[in-house]
């Protein structure tokens, strides 16, 4: 759309009162002018063959069967909201970049159609390709007239085609068997595969695990996708922390698509009060904030106060009082090196590098916290694990402009108080009160809600004692790395004699 022409009925859709008269008339235009002017229609195969969100705004078919309750038609045109479509695009670029993803998801977004879709379009306009869906039970995947069925759902995202987008000789009797659909005029076709069995079929161009999460047998199955498939699609709402989809995301290794219910504009705070109010606050945690700890009992920070921090935005809290910075320095391997900058209430984005060495570290810290305070803000404190790499981004901020500033910890120092073993419980019980006390905004980071959520706790002698670097990084596939430098943040007030407020020279900075 530009400045010149009239908006798209799909771009003025208003979701909360829908009215989808307006698009029913542009499609039957639209399909008009093909059948009137048959030579454009090879056009439009080239147009389509790369632009699926396009295919499935400009044709495709939904339905929801609780439309009928509220008086509404039950089969309606698929009208993608802005997150569904970038979602069709990203499942694009999995697959032509031949690399896997996962999807993590709120309750009722629509996955299941928006999957589908993309299947009947790589059906449709790419020969020979094959998609395959696997889902924990075979009902799920397949079963005759069940809506809740993906098979059920592309018969009918293809029924309701128009006829110069069906494939040339297709019976659904013939070509749509159980588990089975054959495109015969390209080759192409749509496979199903149910719980044991998922990943011990034909080879895939794409295949997509419907609810992971959920799956009996999470490292057979990948095991046997392994070799059935350059493109993987794991698609599920979480499942507590202890499995391999959770663990997937934990790593951090697979490109990530977040759907959330914000993203939805049929629902707003009042939906989710209501969600609230009606459902087990586990459900909530895990099914609509994404909240991977809800089932876990030894946790130390609700997911239920992350997902009410991230919820914040920028205009809703007032930055009071010092920068305070926490890092924490990559081990080895994949870890990552994290900065996180927080002042009050406020918590910025945080900066987030690999493979840097302590001096390219130092570096760039400097350069972020001479931003901070170049406009008079006062800094005090830049806090450093003392472990690895973090010793010599110490030495080279201690030398740098900043170098009254920064202060080097060693978590695993005993603390002296009735309640906490050593430092690294006393700063994450402190980050726990923190956001308990509300009004604190923390970066909208999905991995960083997932491991503040996940770290786990016990009592050792009476005193609180917080999971180990290792074990977590055992047990979840990653280090804690976001969530600790947040909490290092918590370091600060309590390290003794420092600077109430460091203002640094600013002549310096030329």
């Amino acid at each position: 759309m530009d400045g010149s022409s009239p908006p798209r009925p799909e771009d003025v859709f208003d979701f909360k009162a829908p009215d989808w008269g307006p698009i029913f008339e542009a499609r039957t235009a639209r399909l008009q002018r093909l059948r009137e002017q048959p030579e454009i229609r090879r056009g439009l195969e080239g147009w389509y063959s790369i632009r699926p969100v396009d295919f499935i705004r400009d044709w495709g078919m939904t339905s929801d069967p609780r439309n009928a309750e509220i008086g509404l038609p039950v089969t309606v045109p698929f009208v993608l909201f802005p997150r569904q479509a970038e979602f069709i695009q990203w499942l694009y670029d999995r697959w032509k970049g031949r690399e896997d993803g996962m999807c993590e998801k709120s309750r009722d977004m629509g996955v299941s159609w928006l999957t589908v879709g993309f299947a009947v379009w790589m059906w449709r306009f790419h020969p020979s390709t094959v998609v395959g869906f696997g889902s924990r039970k075979e009902e799920y995947v397949d079963k005759i007239g069940d809506p809740k069925s993906l098979f059920w759902k592309a018969r009918e995202f293809i029924r309701l085609l128009p006829l110069e987008f069906q494939p040339k000789g297709y019976d659904p009797r013939e070509h749509a068997p159980h588990m089975r659909i054959i495109n015969p005029e390209n080759g192409a076709a749509i496979v199903g595969e149910a719980g044991s069995n998922i990943g011990r079929g034909n080879r895939t161009s794409i295949y997509i695990v419907d609810e992971a999460a959920f799956l009996e047998h999470q490292e057979a199955t990948d095991a046997a996708l392994s070799q059935t498939s350059n493109c993987k699609i794991w698609a599920s709402t979480p499942n507590g922390a202890g499995n391999a989809f959770a663990r997937k995301k934990m790593a951090g290794k697979l490109d990530c698509f977040t759907f959330r219910w914000q993203d939805d504009p049929r629902k707003d705070e009042a939906w989710y009060k209501k969600q609230c109010e009606n459902l087990d606050a586990s459900i909530v945690a895990q099914e609509i904030d994404i909240d991977y700890a809800a089932s876990l009992q030894d946790t130390l920070i609700d997911g239920a106060l992350i997902a009410q921090a991230q919820r914040l935005k920028a205009a809703d809290v007032a930055a009071v009082g010092p920068w305070i910075v926490g890092i924490d320095a990559a081990h080895f391997g994949d870890d990552e090196s994290v900065i996180h900058m927080r002042r009050g209430r406020f918590n910025m984005e945080q900066v987030v590098r690999k493979g840097f060495d302590g001096p390219a570290l130092a570096a760039l810290v400097e350069g972020l916290v001479k931003e901070l305070v170049r406009f008079g803000d006062p800094l005090y404190a830049i806090v450093v694990e003392l472990d690895g790499p973090g010793v010599s981004a110490y030495d080279s901020l201690r030398r740098g402009k900043f170098g009254d500033a920064v202060f080097g910890v060693h978590t695993g120092a005993r603390e002296s108080n009735d309640y906490d073993w050593n430092l690294r419980a006393r700063m994450w019980r402190a980050a726990r009160d923190y956001l308990k006390e509300g009004g604190a905004l923390l970066p909208p980071c999905p991995k960083l809600s997932a491991q503040l959520s996940t770290v786990r706790y016990k009592h050792k002698d009476g005193l609180l004692l917080i999971e180990a670097k290792k074990d977590y990084k055992r047990e979840n596939g990653c280090s804690p790395d976001r969530a600790d430098a947040f909490a290092l943040t918590f370091a600060a007030p309590q390290m003794g004699a420092g600077p109430a407020s460091f203002e640094p020279d600013f002549d310096s900075f030329e």
